[in-house]
């Protein structure tokens, strides 16, 4: 994705990309990532929405038993929910990381930021390189009914539940929220760093590594 400023006229395609290293340039980068985040949240609330309703939108087939969501996509879109939504509040060189403050700014309900500390927990829960996040395993000793001796071992398991709807609607609700507050942020460093580029000489542009530009796919 290529976005041009212009000093006020319509934006045209770029001739040469010259790429910048300046902290204006790299807060720029920054902030677009965790845009990008932002919306790769929303995308996953909508599919785990979409997942999770399945069994209502099913049409009366006379089975006893409801249709389940698949357990392996929705854990899949969840996690990866919940890790791109905590690496836009992880600390950035460039200070572009999101904040409690942000939070409060969106306007949400009040329980916005306790919706987030959870969020945060549901991400380590995720997250964890030690702990299955899905199932919790006890090893029990079997005991013989007539004279309680040892019978043998057996494995017990507690199966966590799956996200219900209602946490993944808020989490979306969030994130649309971030992504707007965001959004203006780039608008407003875009300008910036081009106020800081637009009036230096072509020789200092021409110092700039050069980058190519991938030619558009033919329609066939």
């Amino acid at each position: 994705m290529i976005s041009a400023v212009t000093n006020g006229g319509p934006t045209v395609p770029p001739g040469v990309l010259r790429r910048l290293d300046s902290a204006s340039a790299s807060a720029l980068a920054d902030l677009n990532a965790r845009f990008e985040d932002l919306q790769m949240v929303l995308r996953c609330c909508e599919r785990l929405m979409s997942q999770l309703t399945a069994a209502q939108s099913q049409p009366d087939s006379g089975a006893t038993d409801p249709v389940e969501p698949d357990g392996v996509v929705v854990e899949a879109l969840w996690s990866v929910a919940l890790l791109s939504y905590a690496r836009c509040f992880s600390a950035a060189e460039s200070g572009t990381a999101l904040t409690e403050d942000d939070l409060t700014a969106t306007g949400l309900s009040e329980d916005v930021l306790d919706w987030h500390k959870v969020l945060l927990q549901l991400r380590d829960h995720y997250a964890d390189p030690t702990a299955n996040p899905r199932e919790r395993f006890s090893v029990v000793v079997t005991q013989d009914a007539d004279n309680g001796s040892a019978s043998g071992i057996g494995i017990t398991s507690a199966r966590q539940p799956l996200v219900d709807d209602l946490t993944v609607r808020q989490t979306g609700a969030i994130a649309y929220a971030l992504s707007r507050l965001v959004n203006d942020r780039i608008a407003a460093q875009q300008e910036n760093v081009f106020g800081e580029m637009k009036d230096a000489p072509k020789a200092d542009l021409d110092k700039l590594v050069k980058l190519d530009i991938a030619a558009p796919d033919e329609a066939p």
